[in-house]
């Protein structure tokens, strides 16, 4: 019997394996990785699947976390009407701090005092009331005290005033200051002719006639004056010097004897 063949095994996948490393050693790795892994990872995800565990989802793969979000681009045209608005009112402030200083370093220097007015006599020259046509023709003399109680500021009376006599809402007559200059702890005198006529209504004659019996007619002796106040050396700019005398006399349309003034209050104030 011809000899027994043996059979020995023979390792099929050392016949095919290679003998040399699909990488040279030294050298780097490819991008997909080291492909022996890789190899190892599909072999353990086949053998997983025969044993009865299905299939596998593929290895998760890294993804590169997203790029945060650009913040929005900043709105420029509110800042610049806000630094603009800041800017406006920082100005108004310290311009009104500034005048508010000057004004205050100038009244501690000139210390100024206001100007005192009174009415010292007012007499009838002549009053005429016709009776049909119920107006009324007066002239007046007034007699009227300018005091400038100031050391260091002097006071320059400009033309163009206005001066006036009143009953209740009616004009008996007007006159005019003159122009003059009044200096320092000054005090004038002054003599003002006053003329005019004016229609008044029946009611208005007969309230009169009444005051005339009672010994009281009251009166309003009204001043509206252009001046330039001198601060030292320096003129200023010309205001509106206003008077204002509320008068009561014994009588009006009685000539016979010279008025007299029982009651006398005046006020001035500026008028810029």
């Amino acid at each position: 019997m011809a000899d027994h063949q043996r059979i020995h095994p023979v390792d099929l996948e050392a016949g095919n394996r290679p003998s040399t490393p699909l990488v040279p050693s030294g050298s780097f790795r490819s991008d997909k990785g080291d492909p022996a892994q890789a190899q190892r990872a599909t072999n353990n995800h086949q053998q997983q699947a025969q044993r009865g565990y299905g299939p596998l989802p593929p290895p998760p793969r890294r993804v590169a976390p997203p790029a945060p979000p650009l913040p929005p681009p900043k709105r420029r045209g509110r800042g610049c009407c806000c630094r603009f608005l800041c800017c406006v009112i920082i100005t108004i402030v310290v311009l009104a701090v500034l005048v508010a200083a000057a004004a205050a370093a100038l009244y501690f220097a000139f210390k100024p005092k206001a100007p005192q007015y009174t009415v010292d006599r007012l007499s009838v020259s002549a009053f005429q009331l016709d009776p049909s046509t119920l107006t009324a023709r007066a002239a007046f003399d007034v007699a009227v005290t300018a005091t400038n109680p100031n050391t260091r500021i002097g006071i320059y009376y400009e033309r163009g005033s206005s001066l006036s006599v009143w009953y209740e809402q009616y004009r008996l007559a007007r006159g005019a200051l003159p122009a003059f200059y009044q200096g320092h702890r000054n005090t004038t005198a002054l003599a003002i002719a006053m003329a005019g006529e004016v229609q008044l209504g029946s009611a208005v004659v007969s309230g009169l006639q009444d005051a005339q019996r009672q010994g009281a007619v009251p009166l309003v002796f009204r001043a509206d004056v252009p001046v330039r106040v001198e601060l030292g050396r320096f003129k200023l700019w010309k205001v509106t010097s206003r008077v204002r005398c509320d008068l009561v006399v014994d009588r009006l349309m009685d000539l016979s004897s010279p008025i007299k003034i029982k009651a006398s209050n005046c006020k001035f104030s500026f008028k810029l």
